[in-house]
């Protein structure tokens, strides 16, 4: 995906959207105040809580109780930022930081209070932070929560979950722009991506199936609820994925009052609406859509070039609580991106040397239960029909400039998937929890391009099938006493392609062995399926015949080991060490002892080799973390990693992995700066900015006069991966602007990727036009601007 900048226009916008900028006034005389409002259930049964307590940190006087069932309402609190006490008898206190509260929209929570296992009569509240725990009760090592404010937040997210965990320890990302995340050195193809509890495909715009990045990510993130990031030996309940798990929920709609905000920015005009079905009624609704603005103005004829990325997304989340069946919630993500590329000759602009027409299209329609079975029991259902599919057509002027047509694909998938989870509660020290996953997959893959040295067309894929995987576990959490945490479990998978079933058993434990101070420790097996259309290439066999010899890959698989150090430093700073190694086997490679080849370094596409699961690799590293959560109108959070990531095909020689950059860090500060406050208004400047370090990528170096002879790169697969790209340098700035109005809230922000316009060289091709290698770089600077109401 290419963006264009035009200074002229970009002043232009700057201007209409800083002359709409409109502060609503209201002649009222009353401090601005809006409602925070929940339900408090247990940690494991999920059952509501009557009779906790919920107080303000900052304004005690502003508390209650909760209902007979767990739900909480406090009105009339000053707008700000503040933070929640929630104390239970029988169940350990809970504080939650850092609540955004702004006139536009009320907040509701959900509160999760962890039973104790010492039985006491009165409790003594402290505000004593601690963002470090999970929603996920069975999560104990090499997890991170994120809330949606802070994906707002954090300078060049963009509100985008997947660019916001880039800056966690251990996760380096692609610096050329596209989406995809590499965790401690794996392929980014070894990421699972969740919404609502069940795997979805790749959610970013612009993406192939099989590839888990792109541009711009489907989900915004005006529709997320706190969501998780795992990184390594992660719980029973996630399979068929290598190293890291994205658990994305989306947030239930107000079911009270209408609620609606509209967005216009660079990436793009969206908005969302959220209420009641029926007032007085429990059922909400939430929609957001979003399209492309370039494609907008370029519409209006307002601008005018090639080369526009034109995409739209929908996302929506409808919630139907019932009395005897528990609570059913529908859900849907779908998104549709196409492009037209173009290139033209250096020297003369007129000159077309190729064009070419991307589109691709993905969407997520399902339905969850959650049903209680008592007040220890519940059951989770869901059950989803998700799509994903690409094409591509490339041309090329022959020599009487008629357009030959290059290069051809369709990659299309659709699945059916469903799944059931029965978690129960024995007692405090106790609960297990076990699940069933189907999932079934119909595809069809075609691929066929035009091979200059041959002057011939060569199909690559072309197969209408299907497949199947079958996934159970079992984990159990075991607490003996309050300072002792222990999970363990087992997965099982099985694909339809292959005969054989992983069992993939999976422990952590963690001791705080003082108040502020813990040590966790973690080992899990974990299997993954490679992309379909790796099993399905065609490839000539010895006589030329075509032939698909990779239909019976098994799954690569991992064995995790981490081990980690937390320590509470101070009420707002959170300081954690973890190292970890991952032994990687059962990798496909090429079938030839002489070949380098491994799909441990394929990020996308499929492989048109014959390959065998004897593959194997490591990844060793340590991650630090020091955060500052928000406070005082202030925090910082910085993040080091440095691993080591090596791999052996068949010829035996340990190389490096395209992943491995071997260091990684971060710096993230942000501040708060309130600079009017009067009795109808409330204006805040916030400034937020981020330093990333990442070394430098591997690549393998371009054979010159093979890559001339074919018409297409020829890489020195001897040397593979023995060439480093230059260490990248990211410096990304945001700044905004809030007003808050007695019930509406403006946002004006600027957020400026890579604001030194750093140019690392990434990597090399070969240029097919020029017969020259070329090097590709860094997403160069990038300013977006966004206006946003809520009201």
């Amino acid at each position: 995906m290419y963006f264009f900048f035009n200074p002229h226009l970009t002043r232009t916008a700057a201007f209409l959207l800083t002359f709409t900028f409109i502060t609503i006034a209201n002649a009222s005389a009353q401090t601005i105040t809006q409602t925070i409002r929940g339900v408090v259930v247990d940690e494991d049964a999920r059952s509501p809580l009557p009779g906790a307590s919920v107080a303000v940190a900052e304004h005690l006087h502003l508390g209650t109780t909760t209902d007979a069932d767990g739900k909480f309402r406090i009105t009339g609190v000053p707008i700000g930022r503040v933070t929640l006490i929630v104390s239970f008898i029988g169940y350990e206190n809970k504080v939650v930081p850092n609540i955004l509260l702004t006139s536009g929209k009320e907040t509701v929570l959900e509160l999760a209070l962890r039973e104790s296992l010492v039985m006491i009569e009165a409790v003594e509240v402290k505000a004593n932070a601690d963002k470090s725990t999970i929603a996920n009760e069975m999560a104990i090592t090499s997890a991170r929560g994120f809330t949606v404010e802070e994906t707002r937040r954090y300078a060049g997210s963009f509100n985008d979950p997947a660019r916001m965990v880039s800056a966690y320890a251990g996760v380096d990302v692609d610096a050329s722009g596209d989406n995809f995340i590499v965790v401690r050195g794996n392929s980014p193809k070894g990421i699972q991506w969740r919404l609502e509890g069940i795997d979805i495909p790749n959610p970013n715009h612009f993406s192939d199936e099989g590839a888990t990045g792109g541009p711009i990510n489907a989900l915004n993130s005006q529709m997320l609820a706190d969501s998780e990031f795992f990184t390594g030996a992660f719980p029973a309940e996630f399979g068929n994925a290598l190293s890291g798990v994205f658990d994305m929920k989306l947030r239930k709609g107000n079911n009270e009052k209408r609620e609606y905000a509209l967005s216009v920015g660079v990436l793009g005009t969206d908005a969302t609406m959220e209420g009641p079905f029926v007032k007085g009624g429990q059922s909400s609704y939430l929609v957001n859509y979003r399209y492309s603005t370039l494609t907008l103005l370029n519409d209006l004829g307002v601008v005018d070039f090639g080369g526009i990325p034109k995409y739209q997304d929908l996302s929506f989340k409808l919630h139907f609580p019932t009395r005897r069946l528990g609570t059913f919630s529908v859900f849907g993500l779908g998104g549709k991106s196409k492009i037209t590329e173009e290139t033209f000759d250096k020297d003369d602009e007129d000159l077309l040397l190729e064009r070419g027409f991307y589109d691709a299209q993905m969407g997520v329609a399902g339905i969850t239960q959650y049903w209680p079975l008592g007040e220890r029991t519940y059951v989770q259902n869901s059950f989803a029909l998700s799509r994903n599919g690409s094409g591509y057509r490339g041309f090329r002027p022959d020599e009487e400039s008629f357009l030959r047509r290059i290069e051809d694909f369709e990659m299309d998938k659709s699945s059916l998937k469903g799944s059931s989870t029965l978690t129960h509660k024995i007692d405090a020290g106790h609960t297990l929890q076990a699940g069933v996953i189907y999932t079934r997959h119909r595809f069809n893959f075609y691929y066929e391009e035009y091979r200059a040295s041959t002057d011939q067309y060569v199909r690559e894929q072309d197969f209408n099938g299907k497949a199947e995987q079958y996934q159970g576990f079992v984990s159990w959490k075991y607490r003996p006493i309050e300072s002792l945490t222990f999970v363990s479990g087992v997965h099982a998978q099985k694909v339809s392609l292959s005969d054989a079933v992983s069992f993939e058993p999976r422990a952590s434990a963690r001791w705080q062995f003082l108040p502020r101070q813990a040590f966790t420790v973690g080992f899990g097996v974990h299997g993954k399926m490679e992309s379909l259309p790796n099993y399905f290439a065609i490839i000539p066999d010895e006589h030329g015949e075509p032939w698909m010899p990779n239909r019976n890959l098994g799954l690569s698989k991992a064995r995790h080991y981490v081990v980690g150090y937390e320590n509470k430093v101070g009420q707002n700073l959170f300081m954690k060490l973890e190292a970890y190694y991952q032994d990687i086997y059962n990798v496909p490679v090429e079938d030839d002892p002489a070949s380098s080849y491994s799909l441990i370094n394929q990020v996308d596409g499929f492989a048109d080799r014959v390959l065998v699961n004897k593959g194997t690799g490591h990844n060793v590293g340590i991650e630090m973390t020091l955060e500052r959560y928000f406070a005082d109108n202030y925090y910082f959070m910085i993040t080091a990693s440095v691993f080591d990531s090596k791999y052996k095909a068949l010829d035996g020689v340990e190389r490096n992995t395209l992943f491995n950059g071997n260091v990684v860090g971060n710096a993230l500060f942000g501040k708060e700066f309130l600079i009017g406050s009067r009795n109808n208004t409330r204006k805040v400047i916030g400034v937020n900015a981020r330093v990333s370090s990442l070394g430098g990528r591997r690549y393998t170096p371009v054979d010159l006069e093979a890559s001339m002879a074919k018409g297409g790169t020829v890489l020195r697969e001897e040397l593979a991966f023995s060439r480093r790209g230059d260490n990248v340098f990211i410096a990304n700035l945001a700044v905004s602007y809030r007003i808050d109005s007695r019930r509406v809230s403006q946002e004006l922000k600027l957020d400026l990727q890579n604001a030194t316009n750093n140019a690392a060289r990434l990597g090399y091709y070969f240029n097919e036009h020029t017969e020259e290698v070329d090097s590709f770089s860094q997403l160069p600077m990038l300013p977006v601007v966004a206006y946003t109401v809520y009201f």
